[in-house]
């Protein structure tokens, strides 16, 4: 059995344009490509070679578009462990680096005095970023100061 193509509005294509031309998200971008092609009646064989992907990426891509439509241009949410700290936690630790700058690992020995909470400092900063903290570094001045 040949499979079919896709039938798609011209409301749809349009957005499905935008997308692949101004999309943030690069994934969002292939598969709206993807979609793109399948609408023009191409080939899912020659789709899969020119994008680099298995044919069965495509096959999925068509039956995802099929059942969700446009949602199914976006990432789905990703399992992972829960947060190790509380929302009333996050929010103290923000305090303390808006308090005072400090390294991650001098944030992390404070969470595990107060809150007896082993963490990674990499996951700190992730959490820390999430809430929209910049972490910069220092430089300091290879040039020498004037005697006066």
């Amino acid at each position: 059995m040949k499979p079919k193509g896709l039938s798609l509005t011209e409301e749809e294509r349009e957005a499905l344009q935008k997308i692949v031309k101004r999309g943030s998200d690069w994934r969002m971008r292939e598969r709206a490509q993807t979609v793109l092609y399948l609408g023009e009646g191409r080939k899912a064989l020659d789709i899969a070679r020119e994008q680099e992907r298995s044919l069965d990426t495509v096959y999925e891509r068509r039956k995802h578009w099929e059942k969700s439509g446009m949602a199914s241009l976006s990432d789905k949410p990703r399992s992972g462990a829960p947060s190790k700290l509380s929302a009333e936690q996050k929010g103290q630790v923000a305090q303390w680096a808006t308090e005072q700058a400090q390294t991650s690992r001098e944030l992390v020995t404070r969470v595990q005095e107060e809150f007896q909470i082993v963490l990674h400092p990499n996951t700190l900063a992730e959490t820390l970023k999430k809430m929209k903290f910049v972490w910069k570094r220092t430089r300091h001045s290879l040039k020498k100061s004037e005697m006066t």
